[in-house]
C-alpha cells in the first residue's frame, strides 16, 4: 500500500493544464483545511487580543521566510537547475535526470542557506523583546510578552519552509507536482493539530507549536523524492562561493521585491495595532479568505507555467514563451473574475458560514465581511501580478518587478495614511463607507481603510505590470482583453443573478441558523454560476469551451467508462 502511494506521488506530470488542475485541486483541499483552521480560531477566541497576538507573532518569522527563503525559492532555483540538466543522448532536449553538477549545486545551496537562516533566526530570537514593542506600539505589556513567546517558537517555521522550498525546486523541475501539491495540505493539518490537540495542554504556545509542526511536515513531504534522486544534503563549511554568489546576486532583487510586499502588510498591521481590539484579527481573517481563490487559481497557473516559461526562454523560443504566458493569463482572468464578484455579493454568507461560530460575534462578522469585499476588489489584480512576476523571473529579469513593486508599495502605504486620516476627520466619508458596507454603528470600522489601501496599491501594481510587459513582449494582451470582456460581462450578470436569489430566499429561510445561511449562500451561488455559464456559452467564450472539453475528456468519460452489457461490467 505504501509503495503504491509513493509510486503515485512520484508520477511525472506534463502539460500546463493538467499540472495547474492538480495544483488547483490541492489548493482547494489546502484552503478548505485553512478555512477550518480559521473557523476553529474564530470560534475559540473571537476577534480578540489573543488572536491579535497570534497573528502579530507571525510577522517577523514571515519576514525572515520571505526575505531569506526567497533566496532559494523555486522562482530563482528552477532556471538554474534547468541549465544544469544533462542533455539527451541525441541532443534533442533536456533529460529528467540531474547531472552531478546539479546535485552539487543543490547540496552547496543547502549548506550555505541552512547556516544563514539559522544565524538570522538565532539573532531574531534574542532581539524579539526589542523588535515587538517597536512593531506593535498599540500592544499592552502583556500582549508584547505573549507575542515574543509565540514569535520565538514560530522561528522554526521559516527554517523548515525555506529548506522545503529548496527541495521543491528539484521536485518541480522533474514535474512531480503531486508531491509539491500535498505539502501545503500537511502544513494546514499541523496547524489544526495545534489548535485541537496542543492548545488544550500548552495554552497559547500550543498554537505556535502547531505551526512549527505543519512547517516540518511540509519539509518531510519533499525529502523522499530528493533522497531518491541521489541527493545527500548535509551541512558543510567547504562551500563553492561562486555558485552561492551567483544565486544570491540573481535572487537579491526578487528577495527585496517580496520583502517590500511583506513590509507593506507589516506596516498595515502596525496601524491596526493602534485601532480597536481585534482589528488585526479582522484584517488577517479577511485577507486569508480573500487569498483562497488567489491560491487556487493564480498560484496554480503561475506555478504550473513557470518551468515551461523558463525552458522556452532559456531555449530562446520567445514565441512559445508568449503563447504559454497568454494561455495562463487568459485562464487566470477567466476563473478569477467570477470569484471576485461572488466574494463581493456573498460576502456575508461566506463569513457567517466559515467564521460565524462560538465567540465570533455578529459585529465581528459584519466587519470581516466588509473587509473581505474590499480585499476582493483587487483579487484579479493580485492574481495577474503573480503571473507577471513569475514570467519576468522566468525571463531572468528581476529588476523590473522590484521597481514596480516598490512604487506600488509606496502607493499602498501613502493611501493607508490618507484614508485613515480622512476616515477619522471626515464625517461624510466615514458615513459613506459605513453605509455602503452596512457597518454603521459598529465600533472599529476604521480597519476598513487598510484593505482599501491594499486594493488601491494592487490595482496600480497590475496596471504598471501590464504596460511594461506588453512593451517587453508585444502581442500578449490582445487575446486576454477579449477574455476579460467575456468574463467581466458574464460575472456581472452572474452577480446580479446571485443577488436576486439571495433576496428571494431570505424570507423563506431561517437566517439565524447555520443551515439557513449555508442554503441561501449555496443556492444563490449556484444560480449565479448557471447564469454566468449561460452568458459564456452565448458569447462562445474560448476558455469556457476548453473547460467543458477538459471536463468531458478527463472526468465525464472516466466516470462513465464502465457500462453494463448482458448483465456484466465491461470497459468502454
Amino acid at each position: 500500500m505504501v509503495a503504491k502511494i509513493l509510486k503515485f506521488l512520484n508520477l511525472e506530470i506534463s502539460g500546463l493544464h493538467k499540472a495547474a488542475y492538480i495544483l488547483g485541486i490541492s489548493a482547494v483541499l489546502s484552503q478548505i483545511l485553512g478555512l477550518l483552521r480559521d473557523r476553529l480560531l474564530a470560534g475559540t477566541f473571537g476577534a480578540s487580543q489573543t488572536l491579535d497576538v497570534y497573528y502579530a507573532a507571525f510577522r517577523v518569522p514571515d519576514f525572515i521566510f520571505v526575505s531569506l527563503g526567497s533566496l532559494v525559492s523555486v522562482g530563482i532555483i528552477i532556471p538554474m537547475l534547468i541549465s544544469r540538466l544533462d542533455k539527451n543522448a541525441d541532443g534533442s532536449g533536456l533529460s529528467s535526470v540531474m547531472s552531478m553538477a546539479g546535485k552539487k549545486f543543490v547540496n552547496n545551496l543547502f549548506s550555505a542557506f541552512t547556516i544563514l537562516i539559522s544565524i538570522v533566526s538565532a539573532l531574531a530570537f534574542f532581539f524579539f523583546p526589542i523588535i515587538i514593542p517597536f512593531l506593535f506600539p498599540g500592544f499592552s505589556a502583556e500582549a508584547v510578552n505573549q507575542t515574543v513567546l509565540l514569535g520565538r517558537i514560530l522561528l522554526l517555521s521559516p527554517i523548515f519552509l525555506s529548506i522545503s522550498n529548496l527541495f521543491s525546486s528539484v521536485v518541480q523541475v522533474h514535474n512531480r507536482f503531486y508531491i509539491y501539491a500535498l505539502s501545503p495540505i500537511l502544513y494546514n493539518i499541523g496547524i489544526i493539530i495545534g489548535i485541537l490537540v496542543l492548545y488544550p495542554f500548552l495554552g497559547i504556545t500550543g498554537l505556535a507549536w502547531g505551526v512549527a509542526l505543519g512547517a516540518f511536515l511540509h519539509l518531510v513531504m519533499q525529502i523522499p523524492f530528493v533522497l531518491g534522486e541521489g541527493y545527500k544534503p548535509s551541512l558543510s563549511l567547504r562551500l563553492q562561493w561562486k555558485e552561492v554568489g551567483e544565486v544570491f546576486t540573481v535572487s537579491l532583487p526578487r528577495t527585496i521585491t517580496l520583502s517590500i510586499q511583506l513590509i507593506s502588510l507589516m506596516i498595515l498591521t502596525m496601524q491596526a495595532s493602534r485601532m480597536t481590539e481585534g482589528s488585526i484579527a479582522i484584517f488577517s481573517f479577511s485577507y486569508n479568505l480573500e487569498s483562497v481563490p488567489l491560491s487556487i487559481i493564480a498560484v496554480s497557473y503561475s506555478v504550473a507555467a513557470f518551468p515551461l516559461l523558463s525552458r522556452f526562454y532559456t531555449e530562446g523560443d520567445t514565441k512559445k514563451f508568449i503563447e504559454h504566458f497568454t494561455v495562463a493569463l487568459r485562464h487566470i482572468i477567466f476563473w478569477t473574475t467570477p470569484a471576485l464578484v461572488l466574494f463581493i455579493v456573498l460576502r456575508a454568507q461566506i463569513i457567517r458560514v466559515i467564521l460565524g461560530s462560538g465567540k465570533f460575534s455578529w459585529d465581528n462578522t459584519k466587519l470581516t465581511a466588509a473587509a473581505l469585499a474590499i480585499f476582493a476588489l483587487s483579487l484579479l489584480a493580485q492574481s495577474l501580478v503573480m503571473l507577471f512576476i513569475r514570467s519576468y523571473y522566468a525571463a531572468g529579469n528581476t529588476r523590473k518587478p522590484l521597481l514596480i513593486n516598490c512604487f506600488s508599495a509606496m502607493i499602498t502605504l501613502i493611501s493607508s495614511v490618507i484614508l485613515v486620516s480622512l476616515f477619522e476627520y471626515s464625517q461624510f466619508f466615514r458615513f459613506f463607507i459605513e453605509r455602503l458596507f452596512k457597518v454603521d454603528g459598529i465600533p472599529g470600522t476604521e480597519i476598513l481603510m487598510l484593505p482599501l489601501a491594499f486594493s488601491i496599491g494592487s490595482m496600480v501594481n497590475v496596471i504598471l505590470f501590464w504596460i511594461f510587459f506588453e512593451r517587453d513582449f508585444p502581442g500578449m494582451g490582445k487575446e486576454a482583453l477579449g477574455t476579460l470582456f467575456h468574463s467581466f460581462a458574464a460575472s456581472v450578470l452572474m452577480g446580479g443573478g446571485a443577488y436576486i436569489t439571495l433576496n428571494l430566499l431570505a424570507p423563506n429561510l431561517d437566517l439565524n441558523s447555520f443551515t439557513g445561511v449555508l442554503t441561501q449562500g449555496v443556492v444563490s451561488g449556484i444560480v449565479g454560476i448557471l447564469v454566468g455559464m449561460s452568458i459564456l456559452q452565448i458569447l462562445k467564450n474560448a476558455e469556457f469551451k476548453e473547460m467543458t472539453k477538459v471536463f468531458q475528456e478527463r472526468f465525464w468519460r472516466r466516470v462513465w467508462k464502465v457500462k453494463i452489457v448482458g448483465g456484466e461490467q465491461t470497459e468502454l
